[in-house]
């Protein structure tokens, strides 16, 4: 009744998938740096703890008790790996009728809250509780970390100072609208401004995705060696024919590292942002997938989604995928990535173990991003099993991963043929449209 506008700063809609469970797997760092800092009556330093000591502890439960804490609702979140009813009672989307107010949100390509951002937006516009709400959704997304909106850079690439805005300023002025009745023009404002990275530039859009968009699979290639940027990895807009799949260990003792992404809320512990990935794809177990240079610019704004045909040894294991944008010289920034926890594959709702050698279609969603791949730029997919420490490692046992302190290796295998076409949908938006 009172509550007339209100400007949410990076906020999900599902706490179950952020900040805590992304499609299964356990958003470690974040949730243990949290923790350690905030509990207590007043802010915690976390600085001189030995981090690479602590995020590998077993198991995962005895890591509070590692350095020297108990935290309740730590051990709470883990009890409930599951989008239960105590998740459920917590998410903004499973009440979007209630909300009956305009928004604004402000995310940033970088934010682990990302995705939960645009659901939100589509989420209220579609079910919001009042026509006002339906019509007055608005979402400002720039290449922005959490929420660090007045700095040029996100990890180590610097995207300008038009990449900066006057958030303070945006927000005001919605306030003053809605709450003072001051005609400024709010109302008629876009729906969408984001930050199109690549060309670096802000524009105004009107729905998500795109009306414009089109829908493109990628296609993963290779003669059987994708393993590493030194293997025969390809990925192209031609469907795959008769081609052997690619194969990986996975061992969680030594799991594929974190490098960038979006990551949550100490860079100096866990880095954030946008990052060269070629430290990480040069190890074996990374499966790397690129394509011939672009030929013209390539504009891919708007949701992407991985659809991996893969198998495992074991009965339980997770599998990545990362979208990164190869620069003439090599250098290969990540875009945005995601993960699937093989027992989650039907529903974060519902545990299904695998069967040891089956191939399933796994679908991995990696958030939404905006980037145009110049022109001589190549597109790459990264395949791999681990993102360590931003998500817990999956131990490959079957076992409740918090309780479990075994590990075993995982042999993978990556499946590209004509009953299988593993690829990466990516939504490209057509030239000068």
């Amino acid at each position: 009744r009172y509550l007339k506008a209100i400007v949410p700063r990076v906020m999900g809609d599902n706490l179950h998938r952020t900040p805590h469970y992304q499609d299964g797997a356990f958003q470690l760092a974040l949730n243990a740096t949290w923790t350690f800092r905030m509990w207590g009556r007043t802010m915690q330093s976390i600085d001189k703890h030995n981090w690479a000591q602590l995020f590998p502890t077993l198991p995962l439960k005895d890591l509070p008790k590692a350095g020297g804490k108990d935290i309740s609702y730590f051990q709470d979140w883990l009890s409930h790996p599951d989008y239960d009813d105590y998740w459920k009672n917590l998410a903004i989307k499973e009440r979007f009728e209630d909300i009956a107010i305009p928004v604004l949100q402000i995310g940033g390509w970088y934010d682990f809250f990302t995705g939960g951002t645009f659901r939100n937006f589509v989420g209220v516009r579609e079910r919001g509780g009042s026509e006002l709400a339906r019509g007055n959704q608005r979402a400002i997304v720039g290449p922005w970390v959490h929420p660090a909106s007045t700095m040029t850079h996100a990890g180590e690439v610097d995207f300008g100072k038009d990449s900066v805005l006057d958030l303070h300023a945006d927000e005001l002025r919605w306030f003053d609208h809605w709450l003072k009745g001051i005609s400024n023009g709010v109302e008629e404002d876009a729906p969408l401004r984001i930050f199109v990275m690549g060309t670096n530039q802000w524009r105004d859009e009107h729905e998500w995705p795109l009306a414009r968009t089109r829908f493109t699979p990628y296609y993963l290639h290779s003669g059987g060696s994708a393993n590493s940027l030194l293997g025969d990895g390809g990925l192209s807009t031609q469907a795959p024919g008769d081609e052997p799949a690619d194969g990986f260990t996975y061992n969680p003792a030594f799991p594929t590292p974190t490098r960038g992404g979006n990551n949550c809320c100490n860079p100096e512990i866990v880095p954030w942002g946008a990052y060269d990935q070629r430290s990480v794809e040069l190890r074996s177990d990374v499966l790397v997938y690129t394509s011939a240079p672009l030929e013209e610019d390539l504009e891919v704004t708007g949701p992407v989604i991985a659809k991996v045909f893969a198998s495992t040894d074991g009965r339980d294991t997770d599998f990545t995928a990362k979208l990164v944008d190869v620069h003439p010289d090599g250098y290969a920034v990540n875009l945005c990535d995601g993960i699937i926890r093989g027992r989650y594959r039907e529903s974060t709702s519902t545990q299904k173990l695998l069967e040891p050698g089956a191939v399933y279609e796994f679908t991995i969603d990696l958030w939404p991003t905006s980037n145009v791949f110049l022109k001589g730029h190549r597109i790459r997919l990264d395949i791999a099993s681990a993102n360590f420490p931003r998500f817990d490692r999956n131990p490959n046992t079957g076992n409740a991963f918090a309780e479990d302190a075994e590990l075993r290796e995982a042999h993978q295998g990556v499946y590209h043929d004509g009953a299988r076409a593993s690829h990466v949908l990516l939504p490209v938006i057509p030239r000068g449209q």
